[in-house]
């Protein structure tokens, strides 16, 4: 008897936890919204905004629409997890004791938006976007089988494919499609690629860091293919004008190449397949050449080294900005009117090139101090519970980030990445799971 009474205890557990109908087509369609809100959020750039009816990048227009629509999609999906749970108190105090650092990011987002409009600054809806967003991603995607992740790196391969053609079209055509703009009015003088990224200084940080993801094993891709999409995106690279991004992947990237290659000789092992991959590469690789001088890639990439549109000026003379400022409001905050001022004193109309020093002078250095803490444990909470590999593109991210406004300013980039290393390197079985 007792083995049929364990049967079936067995087949009522299995009736219970086998969804019905119903949930089973919720459950699609909270698939479906996942792989879309992925789309949205890292294809949907402030220009393409712009071109669908929205001034998400500047200053006229409503105040909802100075928020990401993958923001808005984001809490949507937070929210029916609460709601699929039963009990919302579950899956909030599983993100509290799993996702900590994504909690404090979060909240430390929602604070700096409070402590903007005390001030009566502008720019309320950067701290969502740039915080609130990204400490949102490990939650969402907390507890996700394979499958889901699987789709969402897919999405994340289709959409980088994509900006690396659309940047090269843009540069063979001369035209822009998704400029970066400011109320509508896009920079002229600037001829960098925007593509679908938005600026093009934060084009040339996620690409950066896809490459190295990719040469550290990241993602599914086949060797070949794995191989000939770290080509395109160097190459695409170059189109964003970013120099710094161009310098840190070559650095890093031969260092990432170098070791292989001695591994490979210390095995005295080399694959067949590489070995016929690498033979037809080099024999591709004169054409290639000839390809890209004929196109102008090898002007634009001296172009951009040769001529650096005042930015390195721009980065001496941010530090001149302290001299007017007294220490006392560097330590709380200074006046907005008054950075603001002295920004266009000293020509910095466009940026003040350092996410750290462009925090510091618009909300002090006590805030700039937790928020640099808040990403710090943040990017070592998402490196935890992904597999080995993803130090490097963090690495990147860091370098770069700070060669520009980057997450000073209202930016997605933040949750991009996050997304690039959740489903690039996923969790290790066992790890980062109930």
């Amino acid at each position: 008897m007792r083995p049929l009474r364990q049967t079936a205890v067995a087949r009522r557990r299995a009736a219970v936890a086998r969804p019905g109908p119903v949930l089973r087509v919720l459950l699609r369609v909270e698939a479906a919204a996942l792989s879309l809100w992925a789309l949205l959020l890292v294809g949907v750039s402030g220009g393409l905004l712009w071109v669908l009816g929205l001034n998400y990048e500047g200053i006229t227009g409503s105040a909802a629409s100075k928020i990401h629509p993958a923001t808005y999609l984001a809490v949507i999906l937070i929210g029916w997890t609460l709601v699929r749970a039963g009990n919302p108190v579950i899956p909030v105090a599983g993100a509290l004791n799993r996702r900590p650092a994504s909690v404090l990011l979060a909240a430390c987002g929602v604070a700096l938006l409070a402590l903007i409009a005390a001030r009566g600054g502008a720019g309320l809806a950067g701290s969502i976007d740039t915080f609130v967003l990204a400490g949102l991603i490990p939650i969402l995607l907390m507890d996700r089988d394979a499958a889901t992740l699987g789709r969402l790196e897919t999405v994340f391969h289709g959409v980088m494919l994509a900006n690396a053609l659309l940047g090269l079209f843009e540069l063979a055509s001369g035209q822009r499609f998704f400029p970066y703009r400011f109320d509508g009015i896009a920079f002229e003088s600037d001829t960098r690629s925007a593509a679908l990224q938005g600026h093009p200084l934060a084009n040339a940080t996620l690409t950066a860091c896809y490459i190295l993801a990719l040469a550290k094993g990241g993602g599914r891709l086949a060797p070949m293919a794995r191989a000939a999409m770290i080509g395109l995106q160097l190459v695409a690279l170059v189109t964003f004008g970013g120099r710094s991004a161009t310098v840190t992947t070559l650095v890093l990237g031969s260092g990432v190449g170098l070791v292989a290659l001695n591994r490979t000789l210390r095995t005295g092992r080399v694959p067949l397949a590489a070995a016929a991959g690498a033979c037809f590469a080099l024999t591709l690789l004169p054409v290639l050449v000839a390809i890209l001088a004929a196109a102008g890639f090898f002007d634009t990439l001296l172009d951009r080294f040769v001529s650096d549109g005042g930015s390195a000026k721009a980065r001496v003379d941010m530090l001149s900005v302290f001299d007017a400022i007294p220490f006392r409001q560097l330590l709380l905050g200074p006046d907005f009117l008054q950075v603001n001022t002295l920004r266009r004193i000293y020509g910095l109309e466009w940026g003040i090139e350092n996410s750290i020093i462009s925090a510091v002078l618009y909300h002090g250095i006590l805030v700039t101090a937790v928020l640099v803490i808040a990403v710090g444990v943040y990017l070592a909470e998402v490196a935890r519970d992904c597999r080995r590999g993803v130090w490097l593109p963090i690495l990147a991210f860091v370098i770069l980030v700070n060669t520009f406004e980057g997450l000073a300013g209202k930016t997605t980039l933040l949750a991009k990445f996050a997304l690039m290393l959740m489903v690039l390197f996923p969790p290790l079985p066992g790890r980062g799971r109930a």
